[in-house]
């Protein structure tokens, strides 16, 4: 059985990423990219679907850290007769991807299990497991394991041996012994790859990431929890394409035991957009550099073939089927690869794309000739459509609707780009994006309003309210002091907060189209904290703010939804939603953001 999910720890190469847990299993990774198929999947089955231990054989306890403000993670193990360390980190490697585990004696004699089960194709494929001779080193052993296009190598000075499918191992590790395996993806096509230099790369990505995290900001409340968020938002990162996943996991269920199981482990442009502001925000400029390459590449010449989401390359097609030979994690069925929102409207997209330009160009990314061209088109285009109905914010899969958020997004798209031609003298048709931004201004103060009480509406044809109306004096549509965000914030809270943490809608309305409930997600109630601190409510900011930095696991790490009554982690996890709007209520403490 999979462990909570809040026991789990990131690790990643910025191509792929690995879900490490406590007990010393991975149990989720998917090579070579963070939407490949899993090698390791044992997190949404068993543990015959995949997985590679390594731990005590006897009763232990653990406690682990990341190295400095680092992805390499240290898990220490005690048992009776003494202590171990496992060092795990995946080194950047250009064609291949390492998942390194260092074991090292730290007191005593401890016992060690070892267990390396590759199940491929999502825990499905046996694969063609041999033993051979190392390259270029008749004394070394390596075990190879091959099916389809993928191909694993399993080095180390004592390898497992075959056991009923699975390869098994138990011995003893004294004080000041150092052992390190290592497993190489590399396309099965491919010669099995020379042993890399270990100590090498791991130092050298200690460094790399010891360097890039010394520039996060200083002065901010819960710091630690900054940098380890940002950290995860570059893990997030592919390092070559610069698509931005959501997650890089799949099927981790907002409503345990339910349906609501979906696939994050690819780009949506809002998702992305966000990440990159709050980088921009933390003063990181380079990955906004990387994200717009990514987008110009992805979008291509017509605005109307733009989608909600892509590949992490930038790929299209990412059709939603179900895996039935996976139960799913504590049971949570249907595990879905792919995701059917990609072909939904979603019309608050291009407002997060257009914020996110506006904020790289304020904070000095020159605009070049092709990334104005592409906006300006893609505003332009929404000019003829915008008034159309949505699936919306939240992916509903419900009838489309005229949401308000969407309208609010809507605006900003048209506000960004009118800033974009007033403040940076940049080209476009500015008597038509005013008259377009004013025209949804209007229609939104209209319709999407209850008047009795004084609030604004989840969509035109209801009363409900909705969290991501918390956005509206975030994104400048209305003043955090207007009466009608006064009493949106005072019926956000009335409607949707449970114990401290908000709902993103009441879903006993059955606007979402689906059955069963979800929990508490986090984005909204770092929303909360940042309408809170621009309201002058700083007490009110700082108290939900510790309290949402509190539920942060042992490794500063946060899922897309908090299970309030049962204390642990619901739906994706790490969630960049989740981490990317710490990143903003921090800054927003520390100093108003733009």
């Amino acid at each position: 059985m999979p462990l909570p999910i809040e026991d789990y720890a990131l690790i990643g190469d910025r191509g792929t990423a690995a879900l490490v847990g406590r007990d010393g299993s991975v149990d989720w990774l998917c090579l070579p990219r963070f939407d490949s198929p899993a090698c390791f999947a044992a997190l949404l089955g068993e543990e015959d679907n995949g997985r590679w231990l390594l731990a005590p054989a006897d009763e232990h306890e653990a406690t682990r850290s990341y190295v400095g403000d680092t992805a390499l993670l240290e898990t220490t193990f005690t048992t009776a007769t003494g202590a171990v360390t496992i060092l795990d980190v995946m080194p950047t490697n250009d064609g291949r991807a390492d998942l390194v585990r260092r074991l090292t004696g730290v007191r005593g004699t401890v016992r060690m299990r070892h267990e390396w089960v590759v199940r491929l194709d999502y825990g499905k494929i046996r694969p063609w497991v041999s033993r051979r001779r190392d390259v270029g080193d008749d004394d070394e052993e390596a075990i190879v394991a091959i099916a389809g296009p993928d191909k694993l190598v399993l080095r180390g000075p004592r390898l497992p041996r075959a056991v009923d499918g699975r390869h098994v191992d138990e011995f003893d590790v004294t004080e000041g012994e150092v052992l390190t395996f290592a497993t190489t993806w590399v396309p099965s096509w491919a010669a099995v790859p020379a042993r890399a230099d270990l100590d090498d790369a791991i130092e050298s990505t200690r460094a790399e990431e010891e360097a890039w995290s010394h520039g996060c900001p200083g002065q901010v409340p819960h710091r630690d929890l900054v940098v380890r968020s940002l950290l995860t938002l570059r893990l997030l990162t592919h390092a070559q394409t610069g698509g931005i996943v959501a997650a890089p996991t799949t099927s981790l269920p907002e409503d345990f035991g339910g349906v609501r199981n979906w696939d994050y482990r690819y780009t949506w442009l809002r998702d992305a957009s966000l990440t990159v502001e709050a980088l921009l925000a933390a003063g990181f400029t380079d990955e906004a550099n990387l994200w717009r390459s990514w987008l110009l590449r992805t979008v291509a010449g017509d605005p109307e073939d733009l989608q909600i989401m892509y590949a992490v390359d930038g790929a299209r097609r990412l059709p939603e089927h179900e895996l039935d030979h996976l139960g799913g994690y504590a049971g949570s069925a249907p595990v879905r690869i792919g995701n059917g929102a990609v072909d939904q409207r979603q019309t608050d997209v291009l407002g997060e794309v257009m914020i996110a330009f506006d904020e790289a160009r304020r904070a000095g990314v020159t605009e070049t000739r092709n990334s104005w061209s592409l906006q300006r088109s893609l505003v332009d285009d929404l000019a003829d459509h915008w008034d159309r109905p949505d699936n919306g914010l939240w992916e509903i899969r419900g009838p489309q609707r005229h949401f308000t958020h969407s309208r609010v997004m809507v605006w900003a798209a048209f506000d960004r780009a009118v800033r974009a031609v007033e403040e940076h003298g940049l080209d476009g048709p500015l008597d038509r994006w005013r008259q377009v931004r004013d025209e949804v201004r209007a229609e939104v103060l209209e319709r999407g309003v209850d008047p009795v009480r004084g609030t604004l509406t989840q969509h035109y044809d209801t009363t409900e309210v909705d969290a991501s109306l918390l956005m509206v004096p975030l994104v400048g549509f209305l003043p955090v002091d207007d009466q009608l965000v006064a009493g949106t914030i005072r019926a956000v809270e009335e409607d949707l907060m449970v114990d401290g943490f908000l709902h993103r809608y009441r879903t006993e309305t059955g606007v979402d189209g689906l059955p069963g409930d979800e929990h508490p997600f986090l984005a909204c109630s770092f929303w909360l904290v940042r309408v809170y601190a621009l309201a002058g409510r700083r007490a009110d900011a700082l108290e939900l703010f510790d309290r949402l930095c509190g539920i942060a696991n042992d490794v500063g790490l946060l899922s897309e939804e908090y299970d309030v009554a049962n204390g642990r982690m619901a739906g994706n996890f790490p969630q960049a939603f989740s981490h990317l709007t710490l990143v903003q209520a921090a800054l927003q403490l520390a100093g108003p953001i733009r």
